[in-house]
């Protein structure tokens, strides 16, 4: 815990500063900073009061604003395992944290997939056994939403070991702990994912006004917040419970399946899910803290209706945009793409939302410098939307950042569609990332489906030449388009490079989705 030293018999409060000397909570023991950067340390004192910064043999000092805010930024630093501590002093009074590392810093936001723990998640008693590393830190955030940008968080960090790995977020850790192995420097994660959450309330608000779906639905929920009745809803609520209680204790005397408990339905301007509260609560805070770049695991949200479904490319664009502008720096960020799930494929193209995101995913990963994408389509579950794989998916997110990030030379996922020309009967696909070849996993290529000008999908006939993949059928003389793992659950999709990395579901047109 951050210690707050008066020093000479000073009152409380301090006298020179005149205000407490106060640090957000994301300075403190234990932290990591981020290394070969100018990292900034800020706070709050007295309005004009001189403040001074010391860590590792530097000294910093600055002056507070009208509102007290000070803030300096430390000379670039070569990581370091040492645990030593940053004081910050102002007149009278002294804050020190302890035991501050320097390293590799990543912000970890998205849904419940980044926010499940590693006790939930596979091979629990090994990884509990195994995680004895105190150069990884993770500071799990568990602010609330806020319709106003805050300038502090909730949260602590917390040093790796078997007692205290149990409630780290799953992906990040693994993704940290594969850093943290190849780079051998500490690695500090920020964790501020928040389960059933959207997209649109990790973005700026402002920044959304260019899509008019996302402003009718702000505008929808503004007018139900001027009718929202706080106490009223509490006796509604209470109400609710009580019959729940009754269903629910006849249905476990019965042995039939519990009801749903009810929510509380909330003020729509306190919500997780209103436009921008997310990133005013767990994201703003955090801003210009020194990080290396972002991952996200997000987007089952926004796959729940097609309308949704079709903006999230746009949608993320945005928000990587928007945070970069925060920071002001062109950080990298790697997201996962969205896994399979639910009943598996039968037909040869089946346009669901989930497909969408992934393309969405899939375009923004495209569009933008220093971003890569995790495909984990071959490892979702059918009766889960949390899979407990999360060991695979940080590896594959730490390929990414190895290679674009840290220069290792290794190939950093699997094959992405380029292009596709037409050869009479037949489509030839081109792929990037192929690494050192393409390869059909257990068998012959499957999943693939074409169509004529009419728009009618079939099955396709596929098969690898070199580095491209030709597809036909006999069913369709004049191909004019080519998808691919283009379902909710594509589970016998098996196009890999020979590193084991899967191929991104895609399409090569650009039609409305079935029935529209």
């Amino acid at each position: 815990m951050r210690r707050l030293m008066l020093v000479l018999g000073a009152l409380a409060f301090g006298v020179s500063c005149d205000a407490e000397l106060k640090l957000p909570s994301i300075f403190s023991d234990g932290m990591v900073l981020q290394r070969e950067q100018r990292t900034p340390v800020w706070g709050w004192a007295g309005p004009g009061a001189d403040v001074t910064v010391s860590f590792a043999g530097q000294r910093r000092m600055a002056k507070a604003d009208k509102a007290g805010r000070f803030m300096v930024r430390l000379e670039k630093m070569d990581a370091s395992k040492e645990l030593r501590p940053l004081v910050v002093s102002c007149g009278t009074e002294s804050a020190e944290v302890k035991d501050v590392l320097v390293g590799e810093v990543w912000l970890c936001a998205g849904q419940s997939n980044m926010r499940m723990y590693v006790d939930e998640a596979k091979d629990f008693d090994q990884e509990k056994a195994a995680a004895n590393h105190p150069q990884i830190r993770m500071f799990v955030d568990i602010s609330s939403p806020n319709i106003e940008p805050q300038s502090d968080s909730r949260g602590s960090w917390k040093v790796c070991s078997p007692e205290t790995v149990g409630k780290f977020y799953a992906t990040a850790y693994f993704f940290g702990r594969d850093i943290y192995r190849e780079l051998d420097v500490p690695v500090g994660l920020i964790a501020c994912a928040w389960g059933g959450t959207c997209i649109e309330t990790w973005t700026p608000a402002a920044s959304l006004e260019k899509f008019p779906s996302v402003m009718a639905s702000k505008a929808e929920e503004d007018a139900k917040a001027k009718t929202y009745d706080e106490a009223a809803e509490k006796v509604r609520y209470a109400k609710r419970l009580e019959e729940w209680k009754k269903r629910d204790g006849q249905a476990r005397a019965e042995g039939k399946k519990e009801p749903r408990k009810p929510r509380m339905k909330k003020d729509p301007h306190k919500s997780e899910n209103y436009p921008g509260n997310l990133f005013n609560g767990r994201v703003h805070p955090w801003i210009p803290y020194g990080i290396r770049g972002a991952i996200w695991y997000q987007g089952e949200c926004n796959s729940y209706a097609m309308d949704r479904a079709l903006l999230y490319g746009d949608l993320l664009e945005n928000m990587i945009l928007q945070w970069r502008k925060a920071w002001d720096a062109e950080f990298p960020f790697y997201a996962v793409q969205l896994p399979n799930y639910k009943t598996p494929q039968v037909d040869p193209v089946e346009d669901d939302p989930r497909a969408f995101v992934r393309e969405g995913c899939l375009k923004a990963m495209k569009e933008l410098p220093k971003v890569g994408m995790a495909v984990t389509v071959d490892i979702g579950e059918i009766k889960s939307n949390h899979p407990k794989n999360k060991q695979e998916v940080g590896r594959r997110l730490a390929q990414q950042a190895l290679a674009k990030t840290y220069g290792r030379k290794i190939v950093a996922g699997g094959p992405i569609y380029e292009a596709m020309k037409k050869d009479g009967d037949r489509i030839v696909l081109k792929f990037g990332d192929a690494g050192s070849g393409l390869v059909a996993k257990d068998g012959n290529l499957k999943t693939f489906a074409i169509a004529g000008a009419d728009r009618r999908f079939v099955e396709a006939q596929a098969v690898i030449v070199n580095d491209f993949v030709v597809v036909r059928s006999a069913e369709v003389a004049e191909p004019v388009a080519v998808r691919y793992a283009w379902a909710i659950n594509p589970s016998e999709c098996n196009l890999f490079n020979k590193e084991g990395f899967p191929a991104s579901p895609f399409r090569t047109d650009n039609w409305p989705p079935i029935g529209r």
